[in-house]
């Protein structure tokens, strides 16, 4: 019987010495030397990788990366928005698979998302993980950031933004202003920005031509019918240093309040970051299987037809989905004067998200009265997502009465 033919390991450790006078031994050699070469322009490759500006923790093999503006941070284009889920494996997870940016808030699960992150990052290097938090303009703003860092363990966030600001005058307020700047001079964070739901043209521009702020986390998603103004302010940013980060990309999660027909959030991550000028997103995990799916968009941003279709899928089945655009188009419309656009916003937190302690912490902050449709028979607002605002806004209404400490 005829020995077995050597394979590769076994003929790298037995060595050329038996073979050297060999045509075989020629082939070897040769498939060997090209094997080298191989190895020698991978090395080449990589130190030319190590030449480019480096993400928190080093490039992860396929992952797509953009810098977040004049900040110089390096983002892959998907991280981890940390507002729905309390899990401290699911963070640690995302963390360890390369999402090097956690997002939260002071208000986020009653501060309890501050809480996890701060169990999740401690003890790894601090130039490993960029954090963002965010605290809303005004009275007790210093003692939130405060207790956001005391939550988080850190002595400076990454990125501080002034939460939820949707008109011009507030991003250029004076008072504003010199309050996030004195925090930045005191070194309780690297950067500062502002974050928007709505009207985000007005707001970005404003935050561009304000000159102190250096990133704006912005609504964004396929839905918006003010799409082009949208990436027109965002051009417009960009070239003046901003960073912008997307929020919002997966437009609710779903077309229907009974959560039968999702959105495919695959394919609306892959369309907000198909437009280059937007450094990463920041989307709401809450299962591993979300995190698997939005790991395959960090490294592949093509759409397919499929997805095309799926993303039109509202639009040939006349739904009218979760997820309110904020265009502020309905509030001249309200002879109430109703903070419509919030109260949607907690529509979508309530049956999108299944977020109801958050739908419940706006529905509270607006103290709107038990009906606060009373007194008009017939709802004047014409929704440009076809909303049937008045059933919408009675129902959410309802969670003012379920007492907070039943959400904690």
């Amino acid at each position: 019987m005829g020995k077995s033919p050597l394979n590769r390991r076994e003929f790298l450790k037995a060595g050329l010495t038996g073979l050297a006078s060999t045509s075989a031994a020629a082939v070897l050699l040769a498939d060997e030397l090209k094997n080298k070469k191989s190895q020698t322009d991978k090395a080449a490759v990589s130190t030319n990788q190590d030449k480019l500006p480096q993400p928190p923790g080093g490039r992860r093999e396929g992952f797509i990366y953009r810098t977040l503006g004049r900040t110089g941070i390096v983002l892959p284009v998907v991280c981890m928005g940390v507002m729905n889920t309390d899990s401290y494996e699911l963070v640690r997870a995302a963390l360890d698979a390369g999402m090097v940016h956690l997002d939260t808030a002071h208000n986020y699960l009653r501060g309890r998302s501050e809480e996890v992150i701060g169990q999740v990052i401690k003890g790894r290097p601090r130039d490993s993980f960029v954090v963002a938090t965010k605290v809303p303009p005004g009275e007790g703003f210093n003692e939130k950031l405060n207790l956001s860092l005391k939550r988080l363990g850190l002595d400076y966030v990454d990125i501080l933004y002034l939460h939820n600001l949707t008109k011009r005058e507030v991003v250029l307020a004076p008072e504003n202003m010199a309050m996030i700047e004195a925090v930045k001079k005191a070194g309780k964070a690297r950067f500062i920005g502002v974050t928007t739901h709505a009207n985000e043209p007005e707001v970005i521009r404003a935050a561009a031509e304000a000159k102190i702020y250096d990133v704006v986390l912005s609504g964004y998603n396929f839905r918006k019918d003010y799409i082009k103004e949208l990436d027109a302010a965002i051009e417009e940013a960009t070239s003046a240093g901003l960073g912008i980060i997307a929020m919002k990309t997966l437009a609710g999660g779903f077309w229907d309040k009974q959560r039968t027909q999702p959105i495919n959030t695959k394919a609306a991550l892959k369309w907000a970051m198909n437009n280059a000028k937007v450094t990463t997103s920041v989307p709401g995990m809450t299962t591993f299987d979300q995190l698997k799916s939005n790991l395959e968009v960090v490294k592949d941003l093509k759409l397919t037809e499929q997805e095309l279709q799926d993303l039109k899928l509202g639009q040939i089945a006349n739904m009218s989905g979760l997820y309110c655009q904020g265009c502020q188009r309905c509030l001249p419309q309200c002879p109430k004067s109703l903070p419509i656009p919030d109260m949607m916003r907690a529509y979508m937190y309530a049956y999108g998200y299944r977020n109801l302690q958050a739908a419940h912490e706006v529905v509270t902050e607006l103290n709107l009265p038990d009906n606060p449709c009373a007194g008009c028979d017939e709802c004047s607002v014409s929704c440009a997502f076809r909303f049937n605002v008045r059933e919408r806004l009675v129902d959410v209404n309802r969670l003012k009465a379920v007492p907070g400490d039943f959400f904690a």
